[in-house]
């Protein structure tokens, strides 16, 4: 065993209750690190996916239609108006196939989808519910969001005039799989549908609003032959979906929405949530650091004099040095791996004790690997720094002064 390591071990021995605190405090801080990070992780994700699961990342449409001036004003007219607001009538996407094979190649993007979407009323017998028909080209459309996994009866066929609804909606209608249904378009025009499957999409809104016919029935349904009225898009990383958005926005000249903006009050409270454990990190690093920084530093005080010993028969500061960081690293790597399996812990018990009735967790963690190392990383560099400031002092210390005061 090399003579640092030897000594570095040799003193932590010694020094068993210190060294058990100080691993105490380490592993503490440590899985509080580790708990909090899987908590709020969790919590984020879950968030998101919540959010998401229901919605494309990237939504583009035609710009608005804005208000034009009747006249303008001339050197010799003075014109007073009032503009008002034009009325937004549904508009397809020109040359809609084109923009599609561009969000295609855009990096970043794994799916792309392009739908009809209106306003109508879905009619049975003296039932009459405003909706939102949605037609979509099924195999494109599973790829921005998975309905698959929120299918609750029927199956997924929404061609010629079979649809899916929501699961609002067909309480609402008294509907259910296989029943027919009257729906009556902004644009005047009506069509008997089937329903064939009803979905749940955990969003009251969309589940009383949603109707999902084929593409080619919403064309006809809005009088749109051959359009698309939206193109949606469903991104790798949802944090660069901004960035993808402005990017698609200047190659298209549409307006392209990404769930960012469109949520921007979640986006702010998951930012804050970041903020608040970056804050909590923080102390809890400052904690620990002077823990490590205080033991050792008594250490230091306490053996002077077998340091100097050490110093008198030939060993460099380099290497006394060199002793004390070893020990706030091993202070650091073993409190990070005790850390880490009482976080994990005390994260799963939560986890398991906030469960719903379904089994459900209420507050789901997150932990994996990068979150372990994240933690093992910042334990050890901590143990070092702390361990820096006694180490210099033990390397500096004058063998004569401290053999004649030990």
């Amino acid at each position: 065993m090399p003579f640092e390591w030897f000594v570095a071990l040799r003193y932590m021995r010694d020094a068993k209750a210190q060294t058990a605190l100080v691993l105490a405090a380490v592993s503490v801080g440590v899985s509080v690190i580790v708990f909090l990070s899987a908590l709020i992780g969790g919590l984020q994700t879950s968030l998101i996916d919540k959010t998401l699961g229901s919605q494309a990342h990237i939504t583009l449409r035609v710009q608005r239609e804005e208000p034009r001036a009747l006249a303008e004003p001339t050197p010799t007219l003075a014109v007073s108006r009032i503009v008002e607001q034009r009325a937004q009538r549904l508009r397809s996407i020109d040359q809609w196939p084109r923009i599609l094979a561009i969000a295609e190649s855009e990096p970043g993007v794994i799916a792309v989808s392009p739908s009809v979407v209106g306003p109508a009323f879905a009619v049975r017998s003296e039932a009459k519910s405003p909706i939102v028909v949605r037609g979509i080209e099924p195999e494109r459309f599973l790829g921005i969001i998975d309905l698959e996994k929120r299918l609750v009866a029927g199956q997924l066929t929404v061609d010629g005039d079979d649809v899916v609804i929501g699961a609002r909606l067909a309480a609402d209608l008294g509907a259910g799989v296989g029943d027919k249904l009257r729906l009556a378009s902004s644009e005047g025009i009506d069509a008997i549908a089937t329903v064939r499957g009803i979905v749940e999409l955990g969003n009251d809104t969309l589940d009383r609003t949603w109707v999902l016919v084929s593409l080619r029935r919403a064309q006809t349904l809005f009088g749109l032959p051959g359009g698309a009225t939206t193109i949606e898009l469903k991104v790798a990383d949802v944090f660069a979906a901004d960035a993808i958005a402005a990017e698609l926005r200047a190659r298209t000249g549409l307006t392209a929405d990404s769930w960012m903006a469109v949520n921007a009050e979640l986006l702010e409270g998951l930012s804050a949530q970041s903020s608040s454990k970056l804050m909590i990190q923080f102390f809890v690093i400052v904690a620990v650091a002077l823990g490590i920084a205080s033991v050792l530093i008594v250490s230091v005080v306490q053996r002077s004099r077998e340091i100097g010993i050490l110093r008198a028969v030939g060993i460099k500061p380099r290497r006394i040095l060199l002793v004390f960081l070893i020990q706030g690293g091993v202070l650091g790597v073993v409190g990070s791996l005790v850390g880490c399996g009482l976080g994990t812990l005390f994260a799963r018990l939560f986890e398991s004790g906030t469960a719903d009735a379904t089994g459900a967790p209420r507050f789901p963690v997150e932990l994996g690997l990068p979150l372990y190392l994240q933690a093992t990383g910042i334990a050890v560099a901590v143990g070092l720094l702390s361990a820096a400031l006694p180490a210099r002092r033990a390397a500096r210390v004058d063998p004569v002064t401290a053999i004649r005061n030990g």
